[in-house]
């Protein structure tokens, strides 16, 4: 699979475009700047939005290319960018974030469930999780995605993948992407905003 994803990002053109996602700009516009973790963050859009927003940014992906198109986009914006190449499962840090991004971040469906929940131990307290991905119903649609069924999601798979989360907006929804080469026409996405729960000992109490 990195081939894949090194083979895309090596060429010219940036792939989704050079702006962020659209549900990731209208919920962060919402926040003051504190700091957001950005998994599987490609060619960087997302990252250097929130840079010139003045946010305190961590994103990585495992593709090497990802990272150079991330850099120079970062550098044409006029912005440092810290990214990191590593596999979702291989990331580690000590840092807590107050906000986790994640825009097709379609993982192997082999290891999707750990990987999401080894990336929230990374979220504070109350931290947000900002979510969009393709839904099961995109198999049927040309506008992007995984090929794989097992690799799209449902409502009922979200909410037991980010147990632990209290969802604000848990939604499938029906929208037009509008983004870069690879991302373009009538789309089925999963959208949320969860909080991560305070627990409190009675929590545990059965």
């Amino acid at each position: 699979m990195i081939d894949f994803w090194n083979k895309r990002y090596i060429e010219e053109a940036f792939s989704y475009g050079i702006f962020p996602n659209v549900f990731f700009k209208q919920e962060l516009d919402k926040l003051m700047p504190k700091s957001v973790l950005l998994p599987a963050e490609g060619e960087g859009r997302n990252a250097v939005y929130a840079l010139r927003k003045g946010w305190d940014v961590t994103a990585f992906d495992f593709s090497s290319q990802a990272k150079k198109k991330a850099v120079r986009l970062a550098k044409s914006q006029r912005v440092r960018i810290n990214y990191d190449v590593v596999s979702v499962l291989d990331f580690n840090t000590d840092k807590k974030f107050d906000v986790l991004g994640l825009c097709y971040a379609h993982f192997p469906a082999s290891i999707r469930a750990r990987a999401n929940q080894h990336l929230l131990q990374f979220l504070k307290p109350n931290g947000l999780v900002i979510f969009e991905a393709f839904s099961k119903a995109q198999s049927d649609k040309s506008s992007g995605g995984p090929k794989s069924e097992e690799m799209l999601y449902s409502i009922e798979e979200v909410k037991e993948e980010f147990k632990g989360l209290a969802f604000d907006v848990l939604e499938e929804t029906e929208i037009v992407l509008k983004e870069g080469i690879y991302h373009q026409g009538e789309a089925s996405v999963i959208r949320f905003l969860g909080s991560k729960k305070l627990w409190t000992k009675k929590a545990y109490i059965k």
